[in-house]
């Protein structure tokens, strides 16, 4: 039996409205599609296609490989270079900014996740990418339990290294013990979501 033509438009046009919504919800930023993995890839296909270019000699993250070597100071000026410096246990990286609004409202969620994790568990790191006065005021404000290093925004900052070429923040990765990049997250996190993105 053949089914009416009417039933396979009504059929295409709901077809175009979910699709229409669940890329509303993924490139707008917002809604629960973008806190999945699956809306999370999508995001970030969507912001590498919009973009510029990394310059041609940096080297940029991929899911599944390893990631660059990116070395950077610590808040006291001595030098730590990822992920050899964590090398061994999976490794949580926060890129963040003092101006950052949802930087900010994420972190108290960071710390507890850092605190929870012991000696055996996932490591927790913050680059920011502002400047050191502006990141040690406002950690005496608002104090973290895990390291911050620092980098300078632009072209070829730690961001753009570990996969985030447009600079959007927050931005996390997780990183395996074998220094492979495993996940990617842009925006921030919320309470006791890190808990199930960070397996």
């Amino acid at each position: 039996m053949a089914i009416p033509s009417a039933v396979k438009v009504i059929a295409v046009a709901v077809a175009a409205g979910a699709l229409g919504l669940l890329a509303g919800q993924v490139v707008g930023g917002g809604g629960w599609f973008s806190r999945t993995e699956l809306g999370q890839r999508m995001l970030q296909a969507e912001m590498k296609m919009q973009a510029p270019k990394p310059p041609a000699d940096l080297a940029v993250a991929e899911r599944g490989q390893p990631i660059p070597r990116v070395r950077l100071p610590d808040l006291q000026g001595r030098p730590v270079e990822l992920p050899q410096a964590y090398a061994g246990r999976p490794l949580l990286i926060n890129l963040w900014a003092s101006w950052c609004g949802p930087c900010i409202k994420e972190m108290p969620e960071l710390d507890r996740y850092a605190r929870s994790q012991g000696e055996q568990g996932v490591q927790v790191i913050g680059i920011a990418l502002d400047n050191r006065d502006d990141v040690a005021a406002f950690l005496q404000r608002v104090p973290v339990h895990y390291p911050i290093l620092l980098d300078a925004a632009g072209p070829r900052d730690a961001g753009v290294q570990l996969g985030n070429p447009k600079g959007v923040l927050p931005y996390s990765v997780l990183v395996g013990a074998d220094g492979r990049l495993l996940k990617q997250r842009i925006g921030p996190f919320e309470d006791g979501e890190i808990d199930g993105w960070a397996q």
